[in-house]
């Protein structure tokens, strides 16, 4: 009780331990964004091979069992096991150099990055929220945003196993929202939201299919937005993140032609932009909505 008095009282010394902690989470999920997508892919082909009666070779009992947990993490060019000292978030990085201990193979700094800004994103929600339930919560969307961001970033894919925790999880908050929080709202709210969500894209997903016979869009982005739905409320958030993540699409999408000479035909996932969006949404939505009602409604009396 002691120590939960003396991080209420020092907002600051709450943001620190809070960072410090979620480097530990970032390097959990740099496993999750390289893992889970293969383990997927192994139960789909799993899944397949069973319809045709066909043993996948990876469920033989000579091959190694492939999870988030085992096998341990090692290099992948000499094989070597990185050790407890050596996987020291961001710390292990620095001083080898960003290089394998055994074979000086170049490591990505992706792996560093993902530490930092997880531990970064999640120093500015505590600090927003200090210390109280939501602030738990907010974390957790944090993180399964950072992981669904790079997944669908390098596989163009967002996994149900994460989005659709955040959507049940948004609507159990609901039945115990607070009037006036920042975010979970009241359970009418939350499944209008959700609703929503969801079928706005799948809407625009269908209108452009019919009228491309392309897809413009996976289905996972209508859980990732219905998931936000769930959590935020109402049709207002939902327009507020679809238009966030359309700006952060164009700017992002205009810096790559314009600066890394990207083709601007290549096809980009939505997801990032959907959870920078929501994000943006969770810790200022609803001062957002607030400026934009006084910006539009100048002569409307106050409360």
């Amino acid at each position: 009780m002691e120590m939960l008095e003396l991080l209420s009282e020092h907002p600051v010394l709450f943001t620190v331990v809070v960072a410090l902690f979620s480097l530990l989470i970032g390097s959990f999920l740099n496993v999750v964004i390289h893992r889970l997508p293969i383990m997927l892919e192994r139960a789909w082909r799993s899944e397949a091979a069973a319809i045709v009666s066909e043993p996948p070779a990876y469920d033989l009992p000579d091959v190694p069992r492939y999870n988030l947990v085992v096998p341990r993490s090692c290099c992948p060019t000499c094989k070597a096991p990185i050790t407890a000292l050596q996987n020291i978030p961001v710390i292990s990085y620095l001083f080898l150099r960003g290089k394998c201990a055994q074979c000086s193979t170049p490591i990505s700094a992706r792996y560093p990055i993902i530490e930092l800004v997880t531990a970064v994103l999640s120093a500015v929600v505590a600090y927003k929220f200090g210390l109280h339930w939501q602030t738990a919560a907010a974390l957790l969307m944090t993180w399964c945003l950072v992981a669904l961001f790079m997944i669908d970033l390098n596989t163009q894919f967002l996994p149900d196993q994460m989005t659709l925790p955040l959507m049940w999880i948004g609507l159990i908050m609901s039945l115990y929202a607070v009037p006036g929080s920042s975010f979970a709202a009241d359970p009418r709210s939350s499944i209008i939201g959700g609703a929503v969500g969801y079928l706005s894209l799948w809407s625009v997903y269908w209108v452009f299919k019919l009228l491309t016979g392309k897809e413009g869009m996976g289905h996972g982005d209508f859980k990732l937005l219905a998931a936000f739905g769930t959590w935020f409320g109402g049709w207002e958030s939902i327009l507020l993140i679809v238009l966030l993540s359309s700006l952060a699409g164009s700017v992002i999408g205009i810096g790559l032609i314009l600066f890394r000479g990207r083709d601007h035909n290549i096809p980009m996932p939505y997801g990032p932009f959907l959870a920078i969006a929501g994000w943006i949404a969770m810790l200022w939505g609803s001062q957002i909505l607030d400026v934009y009602a006084a910006v539009s409604h100048p002569l409307a009396p106050h409360p």
